[in-house]
């Protein structure tokens, strides 16, 4: 295949930023980088086809002499024609530079390497081919061909000889014995990632390709070990900190914990009390606790969050509990609101979209001790200053980047770190959780309270929207609520989607007689507030929203969700907005609406989201469409990500690499620091978020 824009790697006139900067984009800095670069694919230059016997849509490499060439003005293109005796074969260059005309002048002689197809006119070419002018007698390599990854005017041929430099220079010392290599089946360092550079004659493609090869399982392994060992270092390191000790309150029926509990209107489930009791484990110790709890959508973690921050407040702490958005953090602001206030506590609201004056005095609140402030990103701005934060709860963590979560439970005056308390409703698949959560405490609600009804979800094109209205009339006639979400806010020329302004006022002219209303994040949190108050209470039967409603909403009467355009949202997503009908005892059904336009992941997903109600099994399935950065948001999260080892396919390398990683860290082995360092800087900092 073509490799480039040109044979110089960029188009003709491209200013290009410092190759050091180029460089440092595809994270080559040091010579163990350029090292552990490794091929993205192969291609098989050690033989030639015969022209006549070139397969279209097949990488294959030919040589001859050029016969022909030009520049095509009316293209831009430029073109050339080769002959090997057996056929001709016409080339075609879209870019390129005045040398390719010397390189394909008439009489040179050329090898090509490419994938041929058919013109319209039936003549056979190859667009881009890899080009070289060689003598008649040239041997061909006798070894497949890398192709590694590439930024901008980094072409192939000096990457390779980068590498190859850096093979030589870099003592590849094996870091594993010989009984540690024979015990988990692993080849030598050097030989394997030599193999993976200049693969043996004979060597499988097919096995480099989809990474079996005993080369690739030994660099996947020695990746995933890296990437644990950080870990592991990591929660060594946050466990010299301290944290305020906070013992519970045990048999004080005058502690706010125990008035709390005793209010709730319902039981708590076998599996919230068993979370519930490792949260108060770990805040009775002097280590800050780095725990993340996991549930499905209802599964009742914010009760949980609850009773934290009442241990918080019992020992004389603040709490903080901040979600990503301003809707989200409001329901929490107002659920918790009514929880607690009415034993004294004072709950302090903080947001970026506050007058200056409430504003001011939610700052004064804060710096005087009021016991809970809930908020957004604004609970991490400069000029809030806590008086006593001993307990930081961080809701939806993966959407906050990772700067965002070390500001919230940095180090105090008093040297004291907060305890921090992490909630997710995206459950994690184990393998992810042993691979990115090695340094933190994962805590399962896997049990949802009683009393919650399985949700039915169907399927139904956008064509049939005016249908699925009457219908739902039908539901509101009989006392039903009803969510109906829309991917946008108003129309968009560029995205053919309807916005949720028309949507609303088509179901309004067909659904005169009842309460239809619009919710979406461009309200103000007032706004906001008088709308849901108004679905609340029942005095709304309908309402048309963006994905504001995701999380956190809960209105047991809505028996209805209607997401139009399905197609738009992920898979977590979609299981989000199901999860806010099926809260009552009434049968709920989740209709998704799909447009005509749907890709090969699309019809996947919803095939998916309508199959199964599990959150681990939509996790499990969302995390092989997404894949690891995208799931866990650590794209913005400073986290490693995994270059080479697949968590649905290395599930033993995990394990594996886990079990040696302890081994060495509890020997105070020092190949683990230095095996960590060949793979990439220290981010303790980062790794500790």
């Amino acid at each position: 295949m073509a490799e480039s824009k040109n044979v110089y790697g960029r188009k003709p006139g491209q200013k290009l930023a410092p190759l050091k900067e180029r460089l440092k984009k595809l994270g080559l800095s040091r010579d163990w980088d350029f090292v552990l670069h490794l091929p993205l694919r192969y291609e098989d230059e050690t033989s030639v086809t015969p022209i006549a016997d070139l397969v279209p849509g097949v990488d294959q490499q030919v040589e001859g002499e050029v016969v022909r060439s030009q520049e095509n003005r009316f293209r831009g293109s430029f073109e050339a024609w080769i002959d090997d005796g057996s056929d001709v074969l016409k080339l075609r260059y879209l870019h390129y530079f005045p040398s390719l005309r010397e390189v394909l002048k008439e009489g040179k002689r050329v090898r090509l390497f490419g994938n041929p197809r058919r013109s319209y006119g039936g003549e056979l070419e190859m667009i881009h081919p890899k080009t070289r002018n060689i003598k008649s007698d040239a041997e061909l390599p006798k070894t497949l061909t890398p192709v590694y990854p590439a930024g901008e005017g980094i072409t192939q041929p000096w990457l390779r000889k980068r590498i190859d430099r850096a093979l030589m220079d870099v003592d590849i010392k094996d870091l594993l014995t010989e009984e540690e290599r024979q015990s988990l089946g692993l080849p030598e360092l050097r030989k394997a990632i030599e193999s993976l550079h200049h693969p043996a004659p004979g060597a499988s493609l097919e096995a480099l390709q989809e990474k079996t090869d005993p080369a690739w399982q030994r660099l996947k392994f020695d990746e995933l070990l890296a990437q644990q060992i950080a870990l592991k270092r990591s929660r060594k390191l946050r466990e010299t900190n301290k944290a305020p000790l906070m013992p519970f309150p045990k048999g004080r029926t005058d502690s706010l914990s125990f008035k709390f509990y005793k209010s709730l209107p319902f039981k708590l489930t076998g599996a919230q009390k068993r979370v519930w009791n490792e949260i108060v484990g770990s805040l009775q110790s002097d280590r800050p606790m780095n725990r993340l709890v996991q549930g499905d959508v209802g599964s009742g973690k914010t009760v949980i969050a609850a009773l934290a921050a009442c241990q918080a407040i019992d020992c004389g702490y603040q709490a903080a509990l901040m979600a990503p958005t301003e809707i989200l953090a409001e329901q929490h602001f107002r659920k918790i609101i009514s929880w607690l206030e009415p034993f004294g506590v004072r709950v302090v609201w903080l947001s970026g979209k506050q007058k200056a004056k409430e504003k001011r005095e939610a700052l004064k609140a804060i710096a005087d001790g009021a016991e809970l402030v809930v908020g957004t990103h604004a609970l991490i701005q400069p000029d809030v200053a806590f008086k006593a934060l001993g307990l930081a709860i961080v809701d939806e963590q993966h959407r906050f980047g990772v700067n965002q979560r070390l500001q919230l439970r940095a180090e105090r005056e008093d040297g004291f770190m907060p305890h921090l308390l992490m909630l997710s409703a995206t459950p994690i698949p184990r393998t992810l959780a042993m691979s990115y959560l090695a340094d933190v405490d994962v805590s399962v609600i896997d049990e949802l309270p009683p009393g919650r009804q399985k949700i039915e979800t169907k399927l139904l094109s956008m064509q049939r929207k005016e249908e699925l209205i009457e219908s739902i009339g039908q539901s509101l006639s009989h006392g039903a609520q009803a969510y109906w979400v829309c991917p946008l806010i108003e129309e968009s020329e560029k995205i053919d989607l309807t916005a949720a302004t028309e949507t609303c006022e088509q179901i309004c002219a067909l659904l005169p007689n009842y309460r239809i209303e619009l919710l979406h994040g461009k309200m103000t949190p007032e706004e906001k507030n008088v709308i849901m108050d108004r679905f609340v209470k029942g005095e709304t039967q309908l309402l048309v929203s963006t994905t504001v409603i995701e999380v956190g909403v809960d209105v047991p009467n809505a028996t209805i969700m209607v997401i139009e355009h399905a197609e738009r949202f992920g898979l977590a997503q979609l299981h989000q907005l199901r999860g806010r009908v099926g809260r009552g005892s009434e049968k709920s059904f989740c209709v998704a609406l799909f447009g005509n336009k749907l890709s090969d992941i699309g019809k996947e997903r919803l095939k998916v989201f309508k199959s199964t109600t599990d959150g681990f099994e939509i996790s499990r399935r969302d995390l092989e469409l997404r894949g690891p950065g995208e799931f866990l948001g650590a794209r913005q999260s400073g986290v490693a990500l995994l270059r080479f080892a697949n968590l649905d396919t290395d599930v033993d390398l995990v394990e594996k690499a886990t079990h040696l990683a302890q081994r060495w860290i509890d020997e105070n082995d020092e190949r683990a620091d230095t095996h960590a360092a060949r793979w990439y800087e220290s981010k303790e900092k980062f790794l500790e978020a």
